[in-house]
């Protein structure tokens, strides 16, 4: 092994154990540790927070360009409304798809 491989192993190493350690302390120190109360309210928001982050991107941008109106946006928005007025959980889906299709259609796209 020359230089190089061994900065690359070096390498692997951390990153294994930069994203080992912080997720096996909670399983190794368990309830002995306890959270500041301020950080487990937080954490409750962050699921939201990256289905956001995963989501959001895909909606407002058109092949890589911000497209504030799209039928991406509008086919949400039918979405977030269906979920708000009706506990129905298929409702959001097919007033979602159905505006998405919809507009898809008479747009040509």
């Amino acid at each position: 092994m020359n230089g190089y491989d061994l900065t690359i192993w070096g390498v692997f190493i951390l990153i294994g154990l930069a994203t080992t350690l912080p997720r096996a302390s909670f399983i190794v120190l368990g309830s002995r540790v306890a959270l500041p109360s301020l950080v487990q309210r937080a954490l409750r928001y962050a699921p939201a927070a990256a289905l956001a982050a995963i989501v959001v991107p895909d909606i407002l941008l058109v092949s890589g360009e911000l497209a504030p109106i799209n039928p991406k946006l509008a086919a949400a928005g039918a979405a977030i409304g269906a979920a708000l007025l009706s506990r129905n959980p298929w409702l959001p889906f097919i007033a979602g798809i159905g505006v998405l299709l919809g507009l898809r259609f008479m747009l040509g796209s």
